[in-house]
């Protein structure tokens, strides 16, 4: 008895403890709103069982009521063109097989004017199904109302049941992409005071390179934070945290295309000392400090981005500035210890040149200067772009706030 309790209740558990994780949280949201648009539909539609309702708002709640807005409008407009479209038809032809090759191409080419994006086959399919019954006037409107009742209860869910805000999924991705390439920092370091075989340096690049699968994972939770946040009542300053986030995403990835090429360098050192050691023992100790603190800045960065609170802010920039403090005099060290190498053997000069240019242009993106400079251009552009996409919106937003727009000054 206690074995079956356990074994019914452990899928509940497992439920309950990732609750807030995207996937849960959009089944739970998407199978009320169904359910709720299809008790609705019963009672405002003559159709013995609506399920165009319920599958509208399938369609149309999304994990942020962003998307969940500018899906629902493209879904009624596919459904309607489908409808508009089946009732020219029906007008005109019956149902044969040429007349659903017609029907077919007239609706997807539609489908591209209205500009419903991934709705297009939408279209087709909703003038298919209502070209096939038998009373096409009143199945067609039926079928436009059963799918504004879905939009409009889908719609109506997230706006009354706020979805949440996935900023912190999103910061969790940054952070872990940036403990990624420290460990791979790391690594590296330890490898430089001992002999380096081509195949273990190789393995490094193979590893380097694999963080742009990483990027592309943290870019999609990413984009649903961005999205998270427009048109969100929860966030006063969404427009802040979203280019805060991409950003600082976007120096996390320049440094990821500079640590790929450090790892070749690193492949191209060990290639050319045959299995020997790539650097003397305290060029190598001198190095693994320098990527050390390298390693431990990018982290720093990461915390700094995706930190909301002010005074948590506050403490992961001081550890960021004494990182790439710590990581500049471990840089000037092992520059002098290079150099010495060099004087005595310069054949590999133009590589030790190289893994020290690399190192510079991570701390440069790292720079919090360089960061607050990145983020106010950042921050103007995209209100210049938002401005001149929408001057309603802030005529709106001028009016709110008591300023009356300019006028001419009289003559």
């Amino acid at each position: 008895m206690r074995e079956v309790t356990k074994s019914v209740t452990a899928p509940v558990a497992e439920l309950v403890r990732r609750r807030r994780e995207p996937a849960v949280v959009q089944t739970v949201r998407s199978t009320a709103a169904a359910t709720i648009s299809y008790v609705v539909a019963l009672q405002l539609s003559s159709e013995p069982a609506p399920l165009t309702a319920p599958l509208t708002a399938l369609l149309v709640v999304q994990v942020t009521l962003y998307s969940t807005l500018t899906t629902g409008i493209r879904r009624v407009n596919s459904v309607v063109a489908g409808v508009l479209i089946a009732i020219g038809f029906s007008a005109l032809v019956g149902l044969t097989w040429w007349s659903l090759g017609l029907i077919i191409v007239a609706s997807l080419v539609v489908g591209r004017l209205v500009r419903v994006d991934e709705f297009v086959p939408e279209v087709a399919i909703s003038a298919m199904l209502v070209l096939g019954v038998t009373q096409v006037g009143g199945a067609a409107w039926d079928r436009v109302l059963e799918t504004l009742i879905g939009a409009v209860v889908g719609l109506m869910f997230n706006v009354v049941f706020v979805p949440p805000v996935w900023v912190g999924p999103a910061g969790d991705s940054i952070e872990d992409l940036a403990r990624r390439m420290r460990r791979l920092l790391l690594r590296i370091g330890e490898e430089l005071s001992g002999p380096t075989p081509v195949e273990r340096a190789a393995a490094r690049l193979h590893e380097a390179r694999r963080l742009d699968n990483n990027i592309a994972e943290v870019d999609g939770a990413l984009r649903q934070a961005e999205d998270s946040l427009r048109l969100n009542p929860r966030v006063k300053e969404g427009l802040l945290h979203r280019v805060v986030l991409r950003t600082g995403l976007d120096t996390l990835e320049i440094c990821a295309v500079v640590l790929r090429v450090l790892a070749r360098t690193m492949t191209d050192l060990a290639k050319k000392r045959g299995g020997q050691d790539v650097f003397p023992p305290t060029v190598g100790v001198a190095l693994e400090e320098l990527l050390s603190h390298v390693a431990d800045a990018l982290v720093s960065f990461s915390v700094l981005v995706t930190t909301q609170v002010s005074r948590s802010a506050d403490a992961a920039e001081s550890r960021l500035a004494d990182e790439l403090a710590a990581a500049a005099a471990a840089r000037e060290k092992a520059a002098e210890l290079l150099l010495e190498g060099v004087q005595r053997h310069p054949r590999d000069w133009q590589l030790h040149g190289a893994l020290l240019t690399e190192i510079d242009r991570i701390l440069d993106e790292l720079d919090m200067d360089h960061r607050s400079q990145r983020l106010m251009e950042e921050l103007d552009r995209v209100t210049r772009e938002q401005h001149e996409r929408y001057p309603w919106i802030s005529a709106v937003r001028r009016w709110a706030r008591g300023k009356r727009p300019r006028r001419a000054a009289s003559r």
